[in-house]
């Protein structure tokens, strides 16, 4: 992927069309801030300008809303992610409307997320994206299969949920007033886990052959990147299951790339 979206933005650029990034930070969050940097390294890599629009974490949802809707009318910038967490009172699903659809390349909008309930052209979240687009390179058949989905996030649940459908399978949600979380989960050929608990899916949880999507991301008490998945103990039954890190994070990286090398051809 990050081999296509190189000589894409190379032809892009011989074309007078540099395509560029802008994130918005508004917190000192250490992991926000890690994340940052890895996809401003990742971008630099694949010939992809990345503008960091740092404004501190104390600043108002006002300015937020104002430096979206500038990035939005700058014709020089091609994608635009409004990075998370935000200062208090600032929400997300308010702000990101400031984003125009077409340089949504993050899915965050609310009019990106109803098109994308409607199967509707529109860029799904990238971590979401990501999980099909792991699924399908690994060959995993979706059509008529049983999916869960653990976590009902508007960033990775629920649009994972949506993308599951869209391709014929039969989903299922679970979250944290779901009763008896391993009655449902062990339905599942694909089982899909997004919700930020560290060994929360163990072996008892998970069919035999089936495979396992752990979007999780948490710090051990070691320091080491873990997910929701106990991964020695689900090993014990024969299927698949993504690593982490290594697993989904690069993939959707790569694919907030290939959004905005899409969108920045928009306007050759």
């Amino acid at each position: 992927m990050r081999r296509g979206v190189h000589a894409e933005a190379a032809a892009l650029t011989l074309l007078g069309v540099a395509p560029r990034l802008a994130v918005v930070v508004a917190t000192a969050d250490e992991g926000a801030g890690w994340y940052v940097r890895s996809l401003s390294g990742a971008a630099r890599r694949v010939g992809v300008e990345c503008e960091v629009v740092d404004l501190g974490p104390d600043a108002a949802p006002e300015l937020i809303g104002a430096t979206l809707a500038r990035l939005s009318s700058d014709d020089t910038v091609h994608g635009i992610i409004l990075q998370t967490p935000l200062p208090d009172g600032a929400r997300v699903e308010e702000l990101a409307a400031s984003i125009v659809p077409e340089k949504d390349v993050d899915g965050a909008n609310p009019l990106s997320a109803g098109r994308l309930a409607a199967g509707l052209a529109a860029y799904p979240p990238a971590t979401a994206a990501a999980v099909l687009e792991l699924l399908d390179h690994h060959g995993v058949e979706l059509a008529g299969r049983s999916a869960v989905v653990v976590g009902r996030s508007l960033v990775v649940g629920k649009p994972t949920a949506q993308l599951l459908l869209q391709r014929d399978a039969t989903v299922g949600i679970c979250h944290r007033h779901t009763k008896d979380l391993a009655e449902h989960t062990r339905t599942a050929d694909v089982l899909v886990v997004a919700v930020g608990r560290i060994g929360l899916i163990r072996a008892e949880h998970v069919a035999d052959g089936a495979v396992v999507v752990d979007v999780g991301t948490n710090t051990a008490p070691d320091g080491s990147l873990v997910g929701d998945v106990d991964a020695v103990d689900v090993a014990r039954r024969p299927g698949a299951l993504t690593p982490v890190p290594g697993g989904v994070g690069p993939v959707t990286t790569a694919l907030l790339l290939a959004h905005t090398v899409r969108s920045a051809r928009a306007h050759v």
